[in-house]
């Protein structure tokens, strides 16, 4: 679908007051957009009890990801244009109607052999994964602190920003960003311009002038 956004917003920014602001801030985009929920402090409680009752990796994957559903009803309610939607059908019917679907994942991630069944897999990953089912589609993430210049894939991945499988599942046409609290202020801005909100972030070092320059005409 072109000019299709996905936008994952962290877990970690439901205790934030940042949260309702960057809702409303989605809620102007011009541009078909996609919300993708983070699992937050509901898997935790699933990391936090996975040694305490002994369940495999495979139950934990499960029920992560019905963390991310459970983070997602709540995004649903918090916005006007926000419509809770399982599979790919629901998802391009409600971005006909000029609605914004926030993604249960359940439905298609737990079929998708392509995904491992791990703690490797968080909801950056399956994020990327969705944004690869669309052509051309660009995915940003929503995350608690900023990017510095001249981040690259290989770096925010080496660094534990995005989980070991993100890299793995993206698409190579998926363009990356990550958007942090600073940009919070310009991204109603931008998504009602069609843009969007955040840094670009390149595959490798190679593409930092091309991606730095294509960022800074935004700002």
């Amino acid at each position: 679908m072109k000019d299709l956004l996905i936008v994952k917003v962290g877990g970690s920014s439901i205790s934030s007051p940042d949260l309702k602001l960057w809702v409303a801030s989605m809620e102007k985009a011009a541009r078909p957009l996609v919300l993708v929920p983070g699992g937050g402090p509901f898997a935790d409680v699933v990391r936090r009890f996975q040694p305490v009752i002994g369940f495999d990796d495979d139950a934990a994957h499960h029920m992560a990801i019905l963390a991310m559903e459970q983070f997602g009803r709540a995004l649903a309610s918090l916005g006007d244009r926000l419509v809770a939607v399982a599979s790919m059908e629901a998802i391009r019917r409600e971005l006909d109607a000029g609605r914004i679907p926030v993604w249960m994942p359940a439905k298609l991630a737990l079929r998708a052999g392509e995904i491992p069944r791990n703690w490797s897999v968080t909801s950056d990953s399956l994020a990327a994964w969705l944004a690869g089912q669309f052509s051309g589609c660009s995915l940003c993430l929503i995350k608690q602190l900023d990017m510095p210049e001249g981040s690259t894939l290989d770096a925010i991945s080496a660094a534990g920003v995005v989980d070991s499988s993100f890299v793995k599942l993206l698409h190579p046409e998926t363009s990356v960003y990550v958007a942090g609290p600073s940009d919070l202020t310009l991204a109603a801005k931008r998504l009602s311009g069609g843009g969007v909100p955040g840094r670009a972030i390149p595959r490798s070092t190679c593409l930092l002038y091309t991606s730095d320059a294509a960022d800074d005409s935004l700002r």
